[in-house]
């Protein structure tokens, strides 16, 4: 029987292979082909364009390219500005190339590439205009979309328990209950301690909401491919809720241990105060931390995939023959690090999710003094 798997999963391997292998052949002759009709010096590929345009947010989501047209969903424009409300589909731009209502995609180097700026009749920035850019992106109809999954996930879980009581989860709660488990007894209650019930619910849809949007960044095709978790707006907002639940529920001994931290020597606390000065810095890098981390992780997973399947069309450019002795070797690779990918998917929400947990009972932690003298007041009154 495990032989027999074994066997359906390599004829499965071998015609994906085969199906890249041909994909790989092909789409060099096309991209010669489109390249030939314009200009000679447009036949390089340019790769580094690729993987940055599919990694980054955007106006429209882009499917395919097939014989040089872009196939891609156009996304609502939604921008404020002085003379009111302005919606209409970014399919207006032509993928970027042309302005429309006096505004435009900006693809000049700066902090402005790819957002959505005023421009004159000539076609050059306006940087006097001021205006409200709340359009629907990719990422956040990714977001959008993780949302709507999210909830019809949990939604018809706490039905079914509704109907069956939780002794008989069945479905996909059979899935999400060890999960749940997972995270209150191996994350929320030895990281916050008696009060993890509290904060439980946070560290859940956390949990469940990175993993997610990780899961589908990994998938080449709509409706996943965004690279939501890898945005460090995303992340940021993240590590923000985080840090606000922290110092929103901190208490004094909290802060006692960071203005005067207990067990370090005086001539570090005056008169000059070092140890004071570097645990307050560490307040604000812990969210810093957990931001950075998982847009890093997230971003080069997506990089390096992208840049195993690209090396099919960089030898297939050069010469047919080479992406076809390459294209095998970049798959096998390619899939070996999607699996990779998706231990990192689990692993980054964990640690996400964990580190969040830490930093909540390091913040709402009782002095341990206090707590023993409560003990002891209670075992005299029994």
């Amino acid at each position: 029987m495990m032989l027999n798997m074994y066997k359906r999963m390599f004829y499965k391997f071998f015609k994906l292979c085969i199906f890249v292998v041909f994909f790989g052949i092909l789409l060099p002759k096309t991209a010669n082909a489109a390249s030939t009709s314009h200009e000679k010096e447009e036949s390089k590929l340019d790769i580094g364009s690729v993987i940055i345009n599919h990694i980054v947010n955007s106006y429209e989501w882009h499917i395919a390219t097939v014989k040089g047209k872009h196939i891609s969903i156009p996304l609502p424009v939604i921008i404020v500005d002085n003379e009111g409300l302005h919606v209409f589909s970014s399919g207006k731009f032509h993928h970027g190339h042309d302005a429309y209502m006096g505004y435009a995609i900006w693809h000049e180097e700066g902090m402005k590439k790819g957002r959505i700026v005023k421009v004159d009749e000539e076609g050059n920035m306006d940087t006097t205009a001021s205006f409200l850019d709340i359009s629907i992106t990719k990422n956040v109809l990714s977001l959008l979309m993780s949302i709507a999954l999210l909830l019809i996930i949990f939604v018809s879980v706490a039905n079914g328990y509704k109907k069956r009581g939780v002794s008989s989860p069945k479905g996909i709660a059979r899935v999400i209950e060890p999960v749940v488990l997972f995270v209150r007894d191996d994350i929320a209650r030895p990281s916050i301690g008696p009060k993890y019930e509290r904060y439980l619910p946070y560290l859940l849809t956390l949990f469940f909401f990175i993993l997610i949007n990780n899961f589908l960044g990994i998938i080449p095709f709509f409706p996943g491919g965004a690279n939501l978790t890898g945005s460090i707006s995303v992340t940021m907002v993240l590590a923000l809720i985080t840090f606000i639940i922290t110092l929103v529920n901190s208490n004094l001994n909290y802060w006692k241990h960071i203005v005067n931290t207990p067990g370090v020597p005086w001539w570090l606390k005056i008169p000059v105060p070092l140890i004071p000065l570097i645990e307050t810095i560490g307040v604000f890098t812990k969210p810093f931390v957990l931001m950075v981390r998982l847009f890093a992780n997230m971003t080069a997973g997506h990089v390096i995939c992208l840049g195993l399947i690209s090396l099919i069309f960089v030898f297939g450019n050069m010469a047919t023959w080479i992406g076809f002795a390459v294209s095998p070797v970049a798959i096998f690779f390619y899939i070996f690090m999607t699996l990779i990918e998706l231990l990192v998917a689990f692993i980054q929400a964990f640690v996400f999710t964990l580190l969040s947990a830490m930093y909540i009972g390091m913040a709402i932690e009782e002095h341990h003094e206090d707590t023993h003298k409560v003990k002891h007041s209670v075992s005299e009154v029994k």
